[in-house]
C-alpha cells in the first residue's frame, strides 16, 4: 500500500503519481527533454540574487501544500518553489511561484557525512492540483526496490559535467543498484547507508548539479508513480563516473518523519 498524504487534496481526475500526459518511457541511454507535464510533481527551488531568482535544486510535491527535497539544498537564502515548469527559460502561463512558509531540515542532517539528507518546505498557500501540478505518491515505509528496478531521475541539471543547467526538464533512465552492490568498496562502500538508494553507476548516465533535491520516480504496477529518492551526492570526479551511481536518499526510511512534520506545522 502507498500513502498518499492529505487525501482531501485529490480532486475530480487527479490523484498523486498519475500524470495527466505520462511520460514517453525509453530505454535511450542520456537524459532527454521530457514531454511537458508528464513529471507534474517536479518542483524548481530558485534563490534570490539581487533582483532574480536562479535555479539550484529540485524538488517533489508530495501534497497541495509540501515539497520534498534535500537538506544541502537550503541555506540562508531567500528561496521561491515554482511548480508546473517545463522551460525554465520562458514564462509558462500554467506555472506557479510560491514562497515558503517554513522550511523543515531533517534534525539529523549532517552535512560532514552526508547523512539524513531530506528537508520538507510547507508552501505559504496551498497550490491547486492540475494536469501541470500534481503530486507524486510517497512508497510504503520500509520499502526496498529490487535491483534493477528501473527509475526515472528528472530535473534540470547539468547535461554534462561542466555543462550548462538544462533550459527544458530532462528525464534518465537509471536502474536500481542494491545496496549490497553499491557498498562494495570498490563502489561507494561505507558512504551509502541503508537509508539511501543508488541507481545509474553504468559510467554514461547519471544525475548532475543542479539535479539535487529532485526524485527518484518509480512506477508501481497500478502506473502511478512514487517518489523513491532525493538526489543527493555523486561522485566529485564526474557525474557519470563508472560503479559511482547517483546516490538518493531513500525516501522510505523516512516516512514517519515526513508523516510528523506535516502534521505538525
Amino acid at each position: 500500500m502507498k500513502f498518499v498524504i492529505l487525501a482531501l487534496f485529490v480532486a475530480g481526475a487527479y490523484s498523486c503519481g498519475v500524470p495527466t500526459n505520462p511520460p514517453v518511457l525509453s530505454k535511450v541511454v542520456g537524459g532527454v527533454d521530457v514531454r511537458r507535464n508528464s513529471w507534474p510533481w517536479q518542483a524548481s527551488l530558485q534563490y534570490k540574487s539581487g533582483s532574480y531568482f536562479y535555479h539550484t535544486c529540485g524538488g517533489t510535491l508530495i501534497s497541495d501544500q509540501w515539497v520534498l527535497t534535500a537538506a544541502h539544498c537550503i541555506g540562508s537564502r531567500t528561496y521561491r518553489v515554482y511548480l508546473g515548469k517545463h522551460d525554465l527559460s520562458s514564462n509558462e502561463a500554467d506555472s506557479i511561484a510560491i514562497s515558503p512558509e517554513r522550511i523543515i531540515v531533517h534534525p539529523n542532517w549532517d552535512s560532514y557525512n552526508i547523512r539524513n539528507d531530506i528537508a520538507l518546505i510547507k508552501l505559504a498557500t496551498p497550490v491547486k492540483v492540475s494536469a501541470s501540478i500534481t503530486p507524486a505518491c510517497l512508497p510504503s515505509s520500509g520499502e526496498i526496490l529490487p535491483d534493477n528496478a528501473p527509475c526515472y531521475v528528472t530535473g534540470w541539471g547539468r547535461l554534462w559535467t561542466g555543462g550548462p543547467i538544462a533550459d527544458i526538464l530532462q528525464q534518465a533512465l537509471l536502474p536500481v543498484v542494491g545496496h549490497s552492490t553499491c557498498s562494495r568498496s570498490d563502489w561507494w562502500g561505507s558512504l551509502v547507508t541503508s537509508s539511501m538508494v543508488c541507481a545509474g553507476g553504468d559510467g554514461e548516465v547519471a544525475s548532475c548539479n543542479g539535479d539535487s533535491g529532485g526524485p527518484l520516480n518509480c512506477r508501481n504496477s497500478d502506473g502511478s508513480w512514487d517518489v523513491h529518492g532525493v538526489v543527493s551526492f555523486g561522485s566529485s570526479m564526474g557525474c557519470n563516473y563508472p560503479k559511482k551511481p547517483s546516490v538518493f536518499t531513500r525516501v522510505s526510511a523516512y516516512i514517519s518523519w515526513i508523516n510528523n512534520v506535516m502534521a505538525s506545522y
